[in-house]
């Protein structure tokens, strides 16, 4: 659950680099890792419902006090890719309104690193980044302090309201205009052996995967287990009311995956018969389960949604 929650604010609310496309399907088969999340499906169906109303009290609410932007209105899907550290795209889909894009203009503007570029239905823009630009504060219409930081962004971002429907942006100049050309769809293209797994489901709400070769030393972490593992990927859906959490793993041998699935199995039934364990979470893991598929470790569970929601 800690898990869980990390994976939700850090991609939603803390800005990790994301993009929005309305198919996963259609990301870059050599991204290195991707996250997708269907808010229309979590309105419109019965258990995606209490994990919507937890964003909206946790994620969208703090970005309409902060931005004066509305994602509980205007935002149906995101979705997140880098097929590089300096290769970045984020696309917002659903019903941006005018009044999004002229907050959003007037905020780059107020940063004083803002610049037009292309021309007629083309146009786009480029914000620099807080380091590089001498005034990255300001004040907007309303007198309140606008902050422009473009994390994770070395050059700045381009971004456009080009596309109906869509708000892009991206790290490179010739992703932007690839975008807009394409009218905000993505050229999978011919991907290389072991491209990233993308997971599926009917009623999907969450998803995300990452290329996990060299991630223990891009996060500090020197770990066996993920020297032996290639991707990973976590899967959240509605199933019959309920939620439905998968979590995979790809190892780079059938040896690891089954060593790993014995150190769940050995984790969980160690847990269950700890007396001082909350009932929810003894139902928790007697509900969870765990296969190997050769070199792939297969860890799921389905929850009733308010049980989620208290953890998370």
């Amino acid at each position: 659950m800690r898990a869980l929650r990390y994976v939700v604010i850090g991609l939603l609310l803390l800005g990790l680099p994301a993009a929005l496309l309305a198919d996963t399907a259609s990301l870059p088969a050599d991204s290195k890792w991707y996250f997708h999340a269907d808010f229309d499906k979590m309105r419109s169906t019965e258990a995606g419902q209490h994990l919507y109303g937890w964003l909206q009290e946790e994620v969208f609410n703090e970005i309409r006090e902060d931005a004066g932007i509305d994602l509980d209105k205007e935002a149906d899907t995101l979705t997140a890719y880098a097929v590089s550290d300096d290769r970045i795209v984020v696309v917002i889909d659903g019903s941006i309104s005018q009044e999004t894009e002229d907050k959003v203009l007037a905020m780059g503007a107020a940063s004083g690193s803002l610049d037009r570029l292309g021309s007629g239905k083309r146009v786009y823009y480029h914000i620099k980044d807080s380091d590089d630009a001498e005034a990255a504060e300001g004040e907007d219409e309303d007198g309140s302090n606008v902050d422009i930081e473009v994390d994770g962004f070395e050059d700045g971002a381009y971004f456009t309201f080009a596309v109906k429907d869509k708000l892009i942006v991206a790290s490179a100049r010739d992703d932007i205009e690839a975008l807009i050309a394409n009218k905000g769809r993505i050229d999978a293209g011919d991907g290389p052996r072991g491209a990233l797994f993308v997971l599926s489901a009917e009623r999907s709400l969450l998803q995300a995967g990452v290329q996990a070769g060299e991630l223990g030393d891009e996060i500090g972490w020197d770990s066996n287990i993920l020297r032996n593992t290639e991707q990973a990927a976590l899967l959240i859906a509605d199933e019959g009311g309920k939620l439905s959490i998968q979590a995979q793993l790809v190892a780079t041998e059938k040896e690891m995956a089954d060593s790993l699935a014995s150190i769940v199995r050995g984790l969980i039934s160690l847990q269950i018969f700890n007396q001082d364990l909350d009932p929810e979470l003894v139902n928790f893991l007697q509900n969870t389960s765990v296969n190997v598929d050769d070199t792939t470790l297969v860890v799921k569970v389905v929850l009733d949604p308010r049980t989620v929601v208290e953890a998370l």
